[in-house]
């Protein structure tokens, strides 16, 4: 472990004043994502803030001096923020999950180090996927044994998602008893280097990149042994996968108070309608009622699947954990599917002048058509349909 933190960003403390917080930065976030997104400028300014705000110590645990706020109340910050610019909530989404890393499997002493340094307002990216693997749950990266108890990291991870303005890289590699560990490794390590190459359609921002381990000497301290997550009934995919469907439902939502605003002001009447402005054509409302309907049953589903993991938290065993996966599997899945159809129904009811590039409103289709691509909505149907049809509970991974 490197020294303590000395400093400290706000330490939020309540459901309330993180849903207050989320609120105002939502609200200072938005006017500039489109630019961000166009010129592709990484939120630096932005997380900074973000870090000052307290909203990414709000998962530690009371006993550490955290909020430790519910997680209907994380997915509706997380939403917020979303719907403000996805790209800034996605970078959290990695860090949030690491934090409940320390949570289901740090010692004692691991857990005040990094709970100290993520209430000082440290972030934490993270170095887990990899390409040209076999599949998503291949991991090349190994972690062995070095000398004086210490570990030496070496392989190459993709999509790092926040990476780039990392303070800590959290590392999912396999040991040499090919069991998964994550390793804390700080962002200016030797050996560890973090490339700017995201070239992604959307989420253009998230500071992503490659990071490559080359011999990165990694303290005992400072490895937590993951793969225990799985070996019990646990709530960590079902966590990480309502933060996603979360920023889904964010897109979802800002694409349609795009489309709100561009035809109050913007768009004009089809001539057959008999109305003079867009906004009283019976047929732009009927759509938009339809719209607004999918948006708001996202919305639903969310708080639902954030209400679910709170109640199998408090009564965890493999039948509520199951129950908790399979309600965000059901949010993930319809709000995946919203999130890009409101990203294209945004051009259907405000018409041509809507497609032009100088809007950048295209920028939500392709925030949802990327951001999307995550996880495989047809497995998550197929579990649903499995525990729907014949009990059969989804498998514990970090991906349901």
């Amino acid at each position: 472990m490197t020294a303590e933190a000395t400093t400290r960003a706000h330490v939020i403390g309540s459901d309330a004043e993180a849903l207050e917080q989320a609120r105002r930065l939502a609200g200072d976030f938005a006017p500039g994502a489109s630019e961000r997104d166009a010129r592709r400028r990484l939120p630096v300014a932005e997380l900074d803030v973000l870090s000052a705000s307290g909203l990414l110590g709000v998962t530690v645990p009371a006993e550490h001096g955290g909020a430790e706020v519910s997680t209907r109340t994380l997915v509706e910050v997380f939403r917020l923020l979303a719907a403000a610019d996805p790209n800034i909530a996605q970078i959290p989404q990695s860090h949030v999950v690491y934090v409940n890393v320390l949570r289901e499997n740090g010692t004692p002493a691991q857990q005040r180090f990094f709970f100290a340094e993520v209430l000082a307002g440290r972030r934490f990216g993270n170095a887990q996927s990899e390409s040209g693997s076999r599949n998503a749950q291949d991991i090349r990266t190994r972690l062995t044994a070095g000398p004086g108890g210490a570990f030496v990291l070496d392989g190459t991870k993709a999509y790092s998602t926040g990476a780039l303005l990392a303070h800590w890289i959290p590392v999912l590699a396999k040991d040499d008893d090919d069991a998964l560990r994550v390793a804390y490794v700080p962002s200016d390590a030797a050996g560890l280097t973090v490339v700017d190459d995201w070239g992604g359609m959307g989420q253009r921002t998230t500071a992503s990149g490659t990071v490559r381990l080359e011999q990165v000497r990694v303290p005992a301290a400072n490895v937590v042994a993951h793969h225990r997550t799985f070996e019990r009934p646990q709530l960590h995919g079902a966590l990480a996968q309502v933060l996603h469907a979360a920023i889904d439902v964010g897109i979802a939502r800002a694409a349609l108070d795009e489309a709100t605003a561009f035809v109050r002001t913007r768009s004009r009447p089809w001539a057959d309608s008999g109305v003079e402005r867009a906004s009283d054509d019976p047929l732009t409302i009927q759509r938009f009622g339809e719209l607004e309907i999918r948006v708001r049953a996202a919305e639903a589903l969310l708080d639902q699947a954030g209400a679910a993991i709170d109640e199998a938290r408090a009564d965890l065993d493999d039948d509520s954990a199951a129950a908790a996966s399979i309600a965000v599997a059901t949010a993930k899945a319809f709000a995946g599917g919203a999130a890009v159809e409101l990203g294209s129904a945004l051009f259907e009811v405000s018409g041509t002048r809507s497609s032009l590039a100088e809007t950048n409103l295209h920028r939500h289709w392709r925030n949802a058509r990327t951001h999307t691509l995550h996880d495989p909505v047809r497995w998550k149907v197929q579990h649903i349909g499995r525990y729907a049809l014949n009990g059969t509970h989804p498998p514990r991974g970090g991906q349901l």
